[in-house]
């Protein structure tokens, strides 16, 4: 069922971007099409990991990548990557993780809930994706891959019409199964994650010829 709601999630992020997809943006639009990276931390939950295998609470880094593009004010879309590193905690045994990420995600602009605040605006994104988890040391074989969801919130603050500051707080859910047998799942991770990220999102769109 999770893998229907996922893939249906997909089918409709595809219809909208293949309708949306003829509409063009005017010469001065730097808000259709931008870029963003962003470098944070990330907390993998203690139910991914098999009895007695535990991550650092915090970890660094988690990279995200993605590119998106509003279609219809408020509505748009965007596909972004990801990856984080999580190791093991002082009480576990030894292991470090490399868990990275696809999404396509619906963004919804929410912006005018921060008008009262100068320059600051806020996009919520979601979106399904799929998850490859890669141990490193005496457990790189044992790797994994599953459908995962994210959810997010993004605070922005436009540093000018082409260049914005942002603080991104997201959430993923992982659909994976349990280990089966118990001892694959030795170094690898099944769960959810949240990251915190702060990123920059840089206009591909627009006049750059005009005066800022």
């Amino acid at each position: 069922m999770r893998s229907t709601f996922i893939l249906n999630t997909y089918f409709f992020i595809g219809i909208i971007i293949c309708f949306s997809s003829p509409i063009g943006y005017s010469q001065s639009d730097t808000s259709t099409l931008k870029a963003q990276f962003a470098l944070g931390v990330n907390s993998p939950s203690s139910a991914g990991f098999v009895t007695d295998f535990e991550a650092n609470s915090v970890n660094f880094p988690s990279i995200n990548l993605g590119l998106q593009y509003m279609f219809w004010e408020p509505l748009g879309v965007k596909l972004d990557f990801g990856y984080n590193r999580f190791s093991s905690a002082n009480n576990s045994p030894d292991f470090k993780v490399n868990y990275t990420r696809i999404n396509g995600q619906l963004v919804f602009d929410a912006s005018h809930f921060t008008s009262f605040l100068n320059r600051m605006g806020a996009f919520v994104h979601v979106g399904p994706g799929v998850t490859m988890i890669k141990p490193l040391g005496n457990y790189g074989e044992n790797k994994t891959s599953y459908l995962n969801t994210i959810t997010g919130l993004e605070l922005h603050y436009a540093m000018s019409d082409k260049l914005s500051v942002y603080l991104d707080a997201s959430y993923i859910v992982g659909f994976s199964d349990d280990f089966d047998p118990v001892e694959s799942g030795f170094g690898s991770f099944n769960g959810n994650m949240f990251t915190l990220t702060i990123g920059a999102s840089i206009s591909l769109s627009g006049c750059y010829y005009c005066g800022d």
